[in-house]
């Protein structure tokens, strides 16, 4: 087994592509994609418009992302499988941080529908982390501690992210479909802890 080394992103790339107007025309979920790899700048560019940081001071004392979140908690990880390992997408210093050698990129669908993903060369996993949530006296947010509460907070944060990524991948030409996973196997495999939720992955290629 070898040591993994963190994937150190090259700076994004913030201008380019199409227009918004355009990205929403040309919107649409593509399976059908191969398994060529995405170079490290487009991959770079894909995470940062996914949730990186835009700003340096935004809402609670944090930086600001390209996606909002509840309170600015910032509850979303992205957990990268790529063909070498799986990886978490650290905003700050923008880079992949290695968590396992394998290849788990089969895991981002059911077990019926793996050969879909198993030789796609991005799948994104969404993954809550609830202790994000800031309980403390100047949350002014009174409900943010509710279950209930939390779990609508982090589908809806869910979805900026992942439709982020849709229109990325609009403007790029790239391939991209959101949908389930195996939800058991990834909270084994993951070695998620008790405050993780796994909630959705997102595959992103060039199409076929």
């Amino acid at each position: 087994m070898y040591a993994m080394e963190p994937i150190i992103l090259p700076e994004p790339v913030r201008k380019g592509g199409k227009t918004v107007l355009e990205a929403l025309q040309l919107r649409h979920t593509n399976r059908n994609i191969g398994s060529r790899a995405l170079p490290l700048q487009v991959l770079s560019n894909l995470l940062w418009a996914a949730f990186g940081v835009n700003r340096e001071k935004a809402a609670f004392n944090k930086p600001g992302r390209t996606a909002p979140s509840a309170s600015n908690s910032q509850e979303i990880d992205l957990y990268v499988a790529l063909k070498g390992g799986l990886y978490l997408y650290e905003a700050i210093p923008h880079q992949l941080t290695p968590i396992s050698t394998g290849d788990f990129r089969m895991l981002s669908c059911s077990r019926r529908a793996a050969n879909l993903t198993s030789n796609t060369p991005v799948n994104i996993f969404y993954v809550a982390d609830l202790s994000r949530y800031d309980l403390g006296p100047n949350q002014p947010d009174r409900r943010i501690g509710e279950p209930e509460v939390q779990k609508s907070y982090y589908y809806t944060d869910t979805g900026f992210i992942a439709q982020n990524i849709n229109l990325f991948a609009a403007s790029e030409g790239l391939a991209t479909w959101f949908h389930n996973c195996d939800k058991v196997r990834v909270n084994a495999e993951f070695n998620l802890r008790p405050t993780q939720r796994i909630l959705f992955a997102q595959t992103v290629g060039y199409p076929k």
